[in-house]
């Protein structure tokens, strides 16, 4: 239609050069008609009088070439005309149909990414896997591939147990590795935390927040598989078999800055903000280069200033803020304090919650605050892997945060973005900072 429309205006014009007669050579006036009185013969030749002046006979010739040519050029230019628009159309309707096909695919992306993880990167991760259905954009893996993945579970693969299940390492084809998180089969606490993680990671994007490529029912138990991370927990790092022989100070404040930047995207960017109310240090996993991610989502909590009437008192012993032990009270400053605890941790190597003679414990916070604010004694409390490779001025500063953040009174605490850029200028640049150091590698091994 619209190409018809466009021809219009080149038929208006050619038509009427097209309809142009041939002939156009003007006839004689008519004159009233006259017998005639003599009769002359049948054949004469005209003679030189009554021939045809030249230069008038030139003249219809002279027309007639200059016409023709003129029908031709209007034909050549309209053709022109025509085979043009007839480009300029297909070229305008192939471009049409590729603006379609993006402006699809950018709607089905932004569609993908408001959801969570998308389909594409979970699949080149597995590409030996095969997807038998989904659970939001979360890939479902079969459960025979995790019991190869995972030796049938044996318990040389195991990592680590938990609450409510144990995690194993699981090697999947193409050398790829994986952590398989087996919740306790016929518990429903185990039931509704894999469920709430599986909805909460799903939708997460972020560095500092462990990644989860799929998961699995089976029967009456459950299944997740996290990426996987090699050098394991903080707990481990700190209070295991290395006891902290390969946390040097500059690492410690970059895993304090990661575990920063997890909460503040927990707690600024998504939306509704998420109360994580379990953080610590077993929960705090290291990659392959000690980058530190939050894991362990079945006790998070979607919303602000719950209270006790609808949410059930959970987290562990040494890391529960005071007004959520006593009152139930539960809010972002609640992940404010665990994150001060593991921050004492990093000071001092010591666990939250250490026994005493007898059956008796003592709180880290309890042991330490006296001495966190007094500089002459605070230096001899600090971790003796870390002792003499620190800057002491870097040591007050960490300490003053640490301090704040185990407030008893909520409102005291400062908010997870402030503390995030009170890291920042204390991590060498090579690990995430903006600390400028004049042995890069210092930063790595002192």
């Amino acid at each position: 239609m619209k190409i018809f429309i466009l021809l219009i205006p080149i038929w208006v014009f050619t038509t009427p050069l097209l309809s142009a007669p041939v002939d156009v050579t003007p006839q004689p006036p008519i004159t009233d008609p006259v017998l005639p009185t003599e009769k002359g013969p049948i054949f004469q030749v005209p003679s030189d009088k009554d021939a045809p002046s030249p230069g008038v006979a030139e003249l219809k010739v002279v027309h007639h070439q200059d016409l023709n040519k003129k029908i031709l050029i209007s034909l050549i230019v309209a053709s022109t005309l025509l085979a043009g628009i007839l480009l300029l159309s297909t070229c305008f309707w192939i471009y049409r149909l590729k603006m379609r096909k993006k402006s699809a695919e950018k709607g089905s992306q932004k569609a993908e990414s408001a959801k969570g993880l998308s389909w594409g990167p979970i699949m080149a991760k597995f590409p030996s896997l095969r997807s038998v259905g989904r659970k939001g954009l979360v890939a479902v893996i079969e459960y025979q591939s995790l019991v190869a993945a995972t030796n049938n579970f044996q318990e040389q693969n195991a990592l680590g147990e938990g609450r409510l299940g144990c995690v194993y390492k699981a090697q999947f084809n193409n050398d790829i590795q994986a952590a398989v998180k087996k919740f306790r089969g016929g518990e429903q606490d185990a039931e509704k935390e894999f469920e709430n993680e599986v909805d909460l990671l799903s939708k997460f994007q972020h560095q500092n927040i462990i990644s989860l490529l799929g998961y699995c029912i089976h029967a009456d138990a459950q299944f997740l598989v996290y990426e996987m991370m090699q050098n394991g927990s903080l707990e481990f790092q700190l209070h295991g078999p290395p006891r902290g022989s390969a946390l040097n100070w500059h690492l410690r404040m970059k895993i304090a800055l990661d575990v920063a930047r997890g909460l503040e995207y927990l707690h600024e960017r998504c939306n509704p903000p998420v109360i994580h109310r379990d953080l610590k240090s077993s929960n705090v996993l290291l990659d392959s280069n000690f980058n530190a991610k939050l894991s362990d989502f079945g006790l998070a909590i979607a919303g602000w200033n719950l209270n006790k009437s609808n949410v059930k008192l959970s987290g562990t012993l040494g890391y529960v803020a005071p007004e959520y032990l006593l009152d139930g009270k539960l809010t972002d400053k609640s992940d404010v304090y665990a994150f001060g605890i593991i921050l004492l941790e990093l000071l001092m190597g010591r666990r939250p919650v250490e026994k005493l003679a007898g059956a008796q414990c003592q709180s880290i916070v309890t042991w330490a605050m006296p001495q966190l604010t007094d500089r002459s004694k605070l230096p001899n409390i600090v971790d003796p892997v870390i002792r003499n490779g620190m800057d002491l001025k870097h040591l007050y500063q960490v300490a003053a945060v640490a301090v704040l953040c185990v407030q008893p009174e909520p409102s005291y605490r400062p908010l997870i973005t402030d503390v995030l850029h009170s890291f920042i200028p204390l991590v060498p640049i090579e690990l995430g900072g903006s600390l400028r150091v004049v042995d890069s590698a210092l930063s790595i091994n002192a």
